[in-house]
């Protein structure tokens, strides 16, 4: 498998992300988050990989998540509900996201991805 780097291109993280990889050498795909978001299926299966809870999933700073009432409103969803509004819209997901054969990396926290 191909690693699979998801980012928003206007992101200021998103851009230090892929420098850092490009820097490194580390090759990957590239998905805008928006125009190819993740789908339920690709979700439900990184979720699970990933070992995290889905809520670290969410971009908890955007407008989006913001202007929803997120932080209300998913105590009361089931798992698949959360999943479903995440591939809804690509900015309600935390970004950028690396999907390697070993990992799945949430957000960009460089001494974690040196791990890769």
């Amino acid at each position: 498998m191909k690693n699979i780097y998801i980012e928003y291109p206007r992101c200021t993280t998103c851009k230090k992300a892929k420098k850092w990889l490009e820097e490194n050498k580390i090759e990957f795909e590239e998905r805008n988050i928006v125009t190819e978001t993740p789908t339920t299926e690709e979700l439900t299966e990184w979720i699970k990989r990933s070992g995290q809870e889905i809520k670290k999933w969410f971009n908890t700073s955007g407008l989006k998540y913001k202007e929803l009432n997120l932080k209300e409103k998913l105590l009361t969803m089931t798992d698949k509900e959360k999943i479903e509004l995440l591939s809804s819209d690509g900015m309600l997901i935390k970004r950028p996201l690396l999907i390697t054969d070993k990992e799945i990396l949430i957000g960009f926290k460089e001494e974690l991805w040196k791990n890769i």
